[in-house]
């Protein structure tokens, strides 16, 4: 079973590299996105009904995941581990966020306009008095953050998971993808009904973005960036996305900076279009290191 779970993660990554994404009208993340959208409305009982739904929903998924692959291997254990690495694939994401934090890059000095409109694909703050610096910062940024919440945490969760059984790994995963979605969905200050998701999503990510956080170091072939997450990691209201921030903001030794939110690094300048570029690559070469540390826990 654990050759099995470890070729699993094998598939996903052979997925993520050649496909990058599923497409939207299948991809599982779209269908919850739809199942979620009637949920973000005025709620009579907002804290009440948003507790219920930031705990059923994920359960909900991961049951029919568990159910699915389950199934899938009554006959034999192949079937389901291409559809656990399915559902891996699914879960997680590795060079769509590389790709589009590039397109920011690359545009930021030539073309600042069109990096301002690829950058929608990243963050959702303000971005029309960005500098090509500012946005360069939110690019990466926005990669080392989602390196944690789109990557490591679903691979960590299924290779843990793997030791039980395949059909738990996969459930793991997609249950955290689901935590993750209804955060980024409901978890904003001025949806009440969505503080429960965000809640749920600062507990379940706050070892993820930690370990996020080693990776990047590892990338960078140095302990120091740890050090210096540590010092800036409470800067952004976030508790976890200060961890992955600040390590790649210490790697590259570049301020990185959300105006009006915080700053990483202060005494640094806003990265160039070189730094940011090695930020990406870090980012690319620890998010490998993640598909391989999920296949050894796999392994068990």
């Amino acid at each position: 079973m654990p050759a099995w779970a470890s070729l699993a993660v094998l598939l996903a990554l052979a997925l993520e590299w050649t496909l990058r994404e599923p497409p939207e009208r299948v991809h599982p993340v779209a269908w919850l996105g739809r199942l979620v959208a009637p949920l973000d409305r005025e709620w009579r009982y907002p804290g009440a009904s948003g507790l219920l739904v930031a705990l059923v929903v994920p359960v909900l998924v991961g049951g029919v995941v568990y159910l699915s692959v389950a199934l899938a291997g009554t006959a034999h254990v192949a079937p389901a581990s291409i559809l656990a690495g399915l559902v891996l694939f699914s879960s997680s994401s590795l060079r769509m966020l590389t790709g589009s934090a590039s397109e920011v890059v690359e545009a930021s000095e030539p073309d600042p306009e069109r990096a301002r409109e690829a950058l929608l694909a990243l963050v959702g703050r303000e971005r029309d008095d960005l500098s090509s610096g500012e946005m360069r910062s939110a690019a990466i940024e926005s990669a080392a953050e989602n390196l944690a919440d789109g990557l490591v945490a679903p691979l960590l969760a299924f290779g843990i998971a793997a030791n039980v059984s395949l059909p738990l790994a996969a459930a793991a995963a997609a249950w955290v993808k689901a935590v993750n979605t209804l955060d980024s969905t409901l978890g904003y200050p001025d949806k009440p009904h969505g503080t429960a998701s965000a809640r749920l999503d600062d507990l379940v990510m706050f070892v993820p973005a930690r370990v996020a956080s080693l990776l990047l170091a590892l990338a960078a072939r140095s302990p120091d960036p740890l050090l210096d997450a540590r010092r800036w990691a409470r800067e952004p209201a976030s508790p976890n996305s200060g961890w992955p921030m600040g390590t790649l903001a210490g790697a590259l030794h570049v301020r990185l900076e959300k105006p009006g939110a915080y700053v990483l690094n202060p005494v640094a300048d806003l990265p160039t279009v070189e730094e940011a570029r090695r930020g990406v690559r870090l980012v690319t070469v620890a998010g490998l290191l993640a598909y391989l540390l999920a296949g050894v826990f796999a392994w068990g």
